[in-house]
């Protein structure tokens, strides 16, 4: 008896004394993060059968719990995986918004600053010195689209550095937890027990994880995880590890997007696939914000461009010859074909051409051009909202008008065959100054229209005016001196084939050709005819001439320098809706709107976070003053065992002083 009593004993020391280990050991990991408590379960022994009944011996280690809840882990990774990529979001488009919205080094000073220079200029169009202010004005605003567009792509250059050290650490987490997996699955083999500190590290691993990018967990047998990404892209099964890489966007080789390794090479994957962590906050910023934002940029500087060079060919330059462009305009970007695929010695090879039709109609967004073989189409996707245009395939070259943009397309079309379309994004790298010298401003119009110096009527023309149509080689210019006629109320002496256009007070246009109809003459209307337009109010009496004439001496002519002046109030973007200081407004409010946003969903992600990893560490976190009171549990079970063991020793040793 007393043997087995000494059993008892021992059992319950040891058992104390593994309480004592584990609780030592919660309360020195008690700050390691990723750290769960840990329990000694403990149960009785199998009792001894002594005739009238069982007599316990003592106590067994049946496990070392792991407290750690499956759920409430998962629900920490989301909530981590979230507010990373908000985190990530907010710390990049901050540094937009603050670009943007400067009030010093913002675009808005330097329109404001040029189109003072075009009033002073519209003032006084002889000075030479108000000519330079103009061109100074105009290099500094230059200067200005290209400083903020190369502020732009040093934050682009920043996020593809990102992107790949994202890509890299996580491709060193998933090696990480391919590798527990594996010990761990030895340990649970060989032990039968779980291997609660291993567990741990791999848990934390995976957190890290999410902070990267979101992923999904699986449990399986002995304890492994199979963890993938993306669209179910697996990143570690069981104790083999996948790896990511990162690769050129089609059509973009400055821009890197991610791959996944496979053993046929690096199939591309979708921006929108990656979604949480901070690689997917860096890839949502990049797509949603700065893209756009470049390309917003770059609208309003072709837009410019566009504008301001077709209005001074309009005008004369202090030569008296037409105008030339002002600023030089950049062309859409198109990639060459994204597939390459080997194509039919039988078949042309498809071409892709994009040219600015259409200012007012210009989006800020990118497009695709590709080739549905099944369907024998072309389709033209504009990529911010995925809207389809279908064109049918023609014989030679076809174009087609799309957003105020033409597409030119030729070749027989193969399956595969695809072109990105960026025709704004380097609108502002490439918008600066062309005109060579002051000279070139065409400051005023090119013909002058006046009164007969004998009139006797109360009529009187208007100042002339020329649209694009004055530059078609079809209507070159010839003077003109107009007569009315009272007995039949007409206007006689232009071009003998001239189409004239009337358009009354109203608005109602009617057309004559010169020397085959009548043309009326009506009070308020306006005439046009080869480009050039006039109007007349009051009244003429028979033989009143009016002359149409090349301007000879304008070089302190104004019109068209005030042409240029009221380009900063029309409303050219669109679709006729947006000024130049209008479209960049929106720009500043849509980007402080987005960041405003993200801060705010970041901030309710971050509090949602400490919700969840609180809830978690209730269950799995080391409670101190918990571990205090385990502390002195397990002394005194410690002491009461010991106490067992020496009774026992005493009975022993008085049995045997029976025997002497």
């Amino acid at each position: 008896m007393a043997g087995n009593l000494l059993n008892i004993g021992k059992s319950g020391l040891y058992a104390a004394q593994a309480g004592l280990a584990t609780t030592g050991h919660n309360i020195a990991n008690a700050n390691v993060a990723g750290f769960s408590r840990q329990q000694v379960l403990q149960s009785a022994a199998k009792g001894q059968d002594v005739g009238n009944g069982f007599i316990g011996s003592g106590t067994e280690i049946a496990d070392i719990e792991r407290f750690s809840d499956r759920f409430l882990n998962n629900q920490v990774r989301v909530a981590q995986s979230a507010s990373s990529a908000l985190t990530s979001y907010n710390a990049q488009i901050s540094q937009i918004d603050n670009l943007l919205a400067d009030p010093t080094s913002g675009l808005s000073p330097s329109l404001q600053d040029f189109f003072k220079s075009v009033q002073d200029l519209s003032a006084n169009a002889s000075s030479a010195p108000s000519r330079q202010n103009f061109l100074s004005n105009a290099e500094s605003l230059a200067a200005r689209f290209q400083g903020l567009n190369g502020r732009v792509e040093e934050i682009r250059s920043g996020v593809n550095s990102e992107i790949s050290t994202k890509v890299t650490l996580i491709n060193s987490y998933a090696s990480q937890i391919a590798k527990l997996n594996e010990q761990i699955g030895n340990l649970t083999n060989a032990t039968g027990h779980a291997p609660n500190d291993l567990l741990d590290s791999r848990d934390q691993l995976v957190l890290e994880l999410n902070k990267q990018v979101k992923a999904t967990v699986i449990e399986g047998s002995n304890h492994s995880l199979t963890v993938s990404i993306g669209t179910g892209q697996p990143l570690v099964v069981g104790s083999k590890s996948f790896q990511l890489a990162t690769v050129s966007a089609p059509g973009d080789p400055a821009r890197l997007g991610i791959g996944y390794v496979t053993g046929r090479g690096v199939t591309p994957l979708a921006d929108a696939a990656l979604t949480g962590g901070e690689l997917g906050g860096l890839l949502e910023f990049r797509s949603g914000t700065l893209d756009n934002a470049q390309n917003a940029l770059g609208r309003i500087a072709i837009g410019m461009a566009a504008t301001f060079n077709a209005q001074n060919r309009l005008g004369q330059d202090s030569a008296g010859n037409m105008g030339g462009d002002l600023f030089f305009q950049a062309q859409p970007q198109v990639s060459g074909n994204l597939t390459r695929l080997p194509l039919d010695p039988a078949k042309v090879a498809t071409t892709v051409e994009v040219t600015l039709n259409d200012p007012s109609k210009l989006t800020t967004s990118d497009y695709m051009v590709a080739y549905d073989a099944a369907q024998s189409r072309y389709t033209v996707t504009r990529l911010s909202d995925r809207n389809v245009t279908l064109i049918t395939p023609q014989a030679g070259p076809q174009t087609h008008t799309i957003d105020g943009l033409d597409f030119t397309i030729n070749g027989s079309g193969a399956e595969g065959d695809s072109f990105l379309v960026r025709p704004t994004i380097n609108g502002a790298a490439q918008f600066k100054v062309a005109a060579p010298n002051i000279g070139a401003i065409a400051a005023a119009a090119p013909v002058m229209i006046g009164p007969a110096a004998g009139n006797k009527g109360s009529a009187v023309v208007s100042e002339g005016r020329v649209d694009k149509d004055f530059l078609l080689p079809a209507n070159a210019f010839a003077p003109a001196s107009l007569k009315f006629d009272a007995a039949t109320n007409t206007l006689t002496g232009f071009t003998s084939g001239q189409t004239v256009k009337l358009t009354d007070a109203n608005g109602v246009p009617q057309s004559y050709v010169a020397g085959t109809d009548p043309i009326p003459f009506v009070v308020g209307a306006r005439y046009t005819f080869g480009g050039v337009s006039m109007s007349f109010t009051g009244r003429p009496v028979d033989g009143d001439q009016f002359s149409v004439t090349r301007n000879a001496g304008g070089v302190g002519d104004n019109r068209n320098m005030l042409a240029l002046g009221s380009l900063q109030s029309t409303t050219l973007f669109d679709n006729g809706n947006t000024t130049y200081q209008g479209a960049f407004a929106q720009l500043v409010s849509a980007v402080g709107n987005k960041t405003r946003e993200v801060q705010v969903n970041g901030a309710a992600s971050a509090a949602l976070l400490a919700q969840t990893t609180t809830t978690q560490q209730n269950v799995s976190g080391v409670n101190l003053d918990e571990e205090a009171a385990n502390l002195l549990k397990y002394q005194q079970a410690y002491q009461a065992a010991g106490k067992v063991m020496q009774i026992a020793s005493t009975m022993f040793d008085t049995l045997l002083s029976l025997g002497r």
